[in-house]
């Protein structure tokens, strides 16, 4: 008995040092994963050109140059530029100007002709985001063009490639709170729980879903950079280009990560799986077992004393061993967690050295909570008492709190303005993804009432024991009259039904039914999020918009030439939905001669009245969707209230799409388009 003893004492004493070992790579590749974190605006913005947009140069350039507001990764296509036949003038493989990793610069052939030319390009910004786009100038005088739609597809992503890169995020971002939740969910609410084959399941699929999405990532990441088909995500070239970028190196770093993680189970597994001693109650909690009774009227006092050093004796290295393990894989929770945030939108932008710290607390709180939902789900149908669910709601409470606070500031640094919320894409994402997490808190308050009651009926709190279902006589499992043997079947189902419901009382299945509700508004919450990760920040696109309309006229605009008769004038029909008199209207916007080349435009908005009204903010723009060019934004100079003009360049003819982006108030706002043919 002591040397069986001693082996059960002595073998998780192992655990320290494996733990110890396991830290040590975990804090390595930790610290490089937030090594590379240097300040930067979230999404590259192009902030000027050289040849400015819509210029008309006297002689050809010799290289074309674009300064963006970040670092950007280039490619050996990013910048292309073609003559008005479709031709490639460039000389290829575009480089840094001057080793600043904020331009791209590409040589051009010499001796090139006059006309319009067209400059498409596409980087990758240093928060691991493709942005593209395009814009003409002119050598001599402007003219027709006609560039293929094919010329300008880089600047989107294949629809299949996209589609398919953003399930293996929404996957990556599952399978993450599933394993890191599940984890915390044992080792806090219920160690014993590890010993389940279920819980093993649940741990197996959060580990395995976040390999294989992983490397899926990494491979689909090449072909959704440079817009190409899913027949290159084998191009290994591609695959190696990937890991020279910093989401290369989160990859990586998140797949060494996966292998620790992978040793971190086997330990979770072969330390708590394993039965505890006698007299251990299943939580491991090391307090004091009510459960185990007092001792018996012939025990004197000095027995019990004794009796009870050795239960605390037996149980202390479980209880040592749940430490280390539970700060190891709090470790790796941190460190997988930064593999996002360390090439997401915290990297980059303002108050990075805040955003970093609140972004891994977000995403641990939110795993602590999802993945600890589909723990409960499958504690609740192995019976589990109500101390678990409440150990568990006091976690969930507390992840709650961290996620408002630290969602709050994440919203303000992205957002910018209140404007933001309806006007970008990013803000409508957000206000979706507030309001099912308020759908989920709506949930979890009706759980907690459940709970409430599961703790005031004690006979339905304690835990239920699985069934033990007797064995069958073998003189009637053998028997051959088919009706005993039939009767037989439907008394063992009827037996094994009875253990499973066992656990399941009006209470208990309301609990369950509401914990399953909230899991399930859950998973819509983290595919919210993906779509969050892939969308500018609204600050980024008032910086966008912003550019846009600053866009130098000194560097060379051509001088609309009006000619009389040629005037195409288009109404508008406007309203934001505000209650300022500016919020509806008529936005009237005169082209002329509406040709290719250099068009005169002016822009009038006029109230329900008729009278001019003035803005706060208007846009103007042309897309020519046929040949998948523009947005081509209009610099606009006021001329009085609610009358401005500029000049447009339009290289091609076509259906092209008027858009006037108009804001009466800070929340207000609505973009009104109308076709014009061109030519």
């Amino acid at each position: 008995m002591e040397k069986a003893s001693h082996r059960r004492i002595a073998a998780p004493r192992t655990a320290p040092r494996r733990i110890a070992g396991l830290l040590g790579l975990l804090g390595a590749l930790f610290a490089l994963m937030l090594a590379g974190a240097v300040p930067a605006s979230a999404h590259a913005t192009l902030e000027s050109t050289d040849p400015h947009q819509n210029s008309v140069l006297a002689t050809a350039p010799q290289a074309v140059t674009l300064t963006f507001s970040e670092g950007v990764s280039l490619s050996g296509d990013s910048v292309r530029v073609l003559d008005p036949a479709g031709k490639a003038v460039d000389t290829g493989n575009p480089g840094h100007a001057d080793g600043r990793t904020d331009t791209a610069r590409v040589g051009l052939n010499p001796g090139l002709a006059n006309g319009t030319y067209t400059v498409a390009w596409r980087a990758v910004s240093e928060d691991s985001h493709p942005v593209g786009g395009a814009f003409t100038f002119s050598i001599g005088a402007p003219s027709d063009t006609s560039v293929s739609a094919t010329a300008l597809q880089g600047a989107k992503a294949d629809g299949v490639v996209a589609a398919l890169y953003g399930t293996g995020r929404t996957v990556a971002y599952v399978a993450f709170a599933l394993l890191a939740g599940a984890a915390a969910f044992t080792l806090i609410c219920w160690p014993a729980g590890v010993a389940r084959r279920s819980v093993q399941r649940l741990l197996m699929t959060g580990w395995v879903a976040l390999l294989v999405s992983t490397v899926a990532v990494l491979m689909l990441r090449g072909p959704y950079e440079r817009g190409s088909g899913i027949g290159q995500a084998l191009d290994l070239s591609l695959v190696r280009t990937t890991l020279d970028e910093r989401i290369g190196t989160a990859l990586a770093a998140r797949l060494l990560l996966l292998a620790a993680s992978g040793v971190f189970l086997s330990l979770l597994v072969g330390q708590l799986g394993q039965p505890g001693p006698e007299g251990e109650d299943e939580h491991g909690d090391g307090g004091d077992d009510s459960s185990a009774g007092a001792p018996g009227a012939a025990e004197n006092a000095e027995a019990a004393e004794l009796r009870e050093l050795e239960r605390r004796a037996a149980r202390r290295p479980q209880r040592e061993a749940r430490i280390g393990l539970g700060v190891g894989g709090l470790v790796l929770a941190v460190a997988l967690a930064a593999t996002w945030v360390g090439a997401d939108h915290a990297s980059v932008g303002i108050q990075v050295w805040l955003a970093l710290p609140l972004g891994l607390l977000h995403l641990i709180a939110m795993a602590f909570w999802l993945g600890g939902l589909a723990s409960l789900l499958v504690a609740l149908r192995e019976g589990v008492g109500a101390e678990v669910v409440d150990r568990f709601s006091k976690i969930a409470f507390g992840s709650v709190a961290v996620l408002v606070v630290t969602g709050v500031y994440q919203s303000w640094r992205g957002l910018g303005s209140w404007g933001a919320l309806t006007g970008t894409e990013y803000g409508r994402l957000l206000l979706v993804k507030t309001g099912c997490v308020v759908a989920m808190l709506g949930v979890a308050w009706i759980s907690r009432s459940w709970l409430a009651r599961l703790r005031s009926a004690p006979a339905e709190a304690a835990e239920v024991e699985p069934a033990e279902l007797p064995e069958p006589v073998a003189v009637a499992a053998h028997s051959e009259d088919p009706v005993r043997r039939a009767q037989l079947e439907r008394q063992r189902a009827a037996v094994a039904s009875a253990g499973r419901a066992r656990g399941l009382t009006p209470t208990r299945a309301g609990l369950r039914r509401s914990v399953l509700v909230e899991a399930a508004v859950a998973v819509a919450v983290l595919v919210v999020t993906t779509m969050l990760t892939n969308s500018p920040p609204g600050r980024v696109a008032g910086e966008v918009r912003a550019g846009g309309a600053a866009a130098p006229a000194a560097g060379g605009v051509a001088p609309a030439q009006t000619q009389p008769g040629r005037t195409v004038e288009l109404k508008l029909p406007y309203d934001t939905k505000g209650r300022t008199p500016n919020a509806k209207g008529t936005a009237t916007v005169t082209v002329n001669p509406a040709g290719t080349g250099s068009n005169e435009v002016k822009l009038a908005l006029d109230g329900t009245d008729g009278k001019p009204v003035d803005v706060p903010e208007v846009q103007l723009a042309f897309t020519l969707p046929d040949r998948d060019l523009g947005p081509l934004p209009v610099p606009l100079t006021p001329e009085g209230t609610g009358r401005w003009s500029g000049t447009a360049q339009l290289p091609l003819a076509g259906e092209w799409v008027v858009s006037v982006q108009i804001r009466s108030s800070d929340i207000d706002q609505t973009t009104p388009t109308k076709s014009l043919k061109i030519g």
